[in-house]
């Protein structure tokens, strides 16, 4: 990687084309079976055993507010690091790693608007597209609007 240049692994989503940090990718792999989490959020698919360790399954659609992806079109997983471990972002297909120049970096722009717009780190344009830059920390934590776990009340 030549100076004034970053890496990213992309993929795309729903039309979207997205990258995140090379240096954050564990490993991109295809399809798993997953064990559905009871009583989580609906942007976790579930969990999968990957070579013993338990990685969490985050649905990228759901996680954007997306529309659900048809039922025939099996979901692709890459899986991050995180400061608490790997984290499966379920992708709709895998691209390719790209070496884009710093100076064509871009903050989020303005017309972008939802949850989209809190978990980018920004955009690069590129010939004919724009590659966005997701914030891998920001994804995989969930708002906490989302831990209904804490909102259990068990009758005793």
């Amino acid at each position: 990687m030549s100076t004034g240049t970053k890496q990213f692994a992309t993929f795309h989503l729903h039309g979207l084309f997205l990258g995140v940090d090379v240096l954050k990718v564990q490993e991109v792999i295809r399809y798993q079976e997953m064990t559905p989490v009871p009583i989580a959020p609906p942007m976790i698919r579930g969990l999968i055993n990957l070579r013993g360790q338990i990685i969490t399954a985050i649905d990228l659609r759901r996680r954007l507010d997306l529309p659900d992806r048809s039922g025939d079109q099996l979901p692709m997983n890459v899986v991050i690091r995180t400061d608490d471990g790997g984290v499966s972002l379920l992708v709709d297909e895998i691209g390719d790693v790209v070496e884009v120049k710093e100076a064509l970096f871009e903050t989020v722009p303005e017309t972008l608007s939802g949850p989209a717009r809190d978990l980018l780190e920004g955009v690069y344009k590129l010939d004919g597209r724009l590659l966005l830059i997701l914030d891998t920390e920001r994804t995989a934590n969930l708002p906490a609007s989302y831990n209904r776990a804490a909102d259990l009340q068990f009758a005793g």
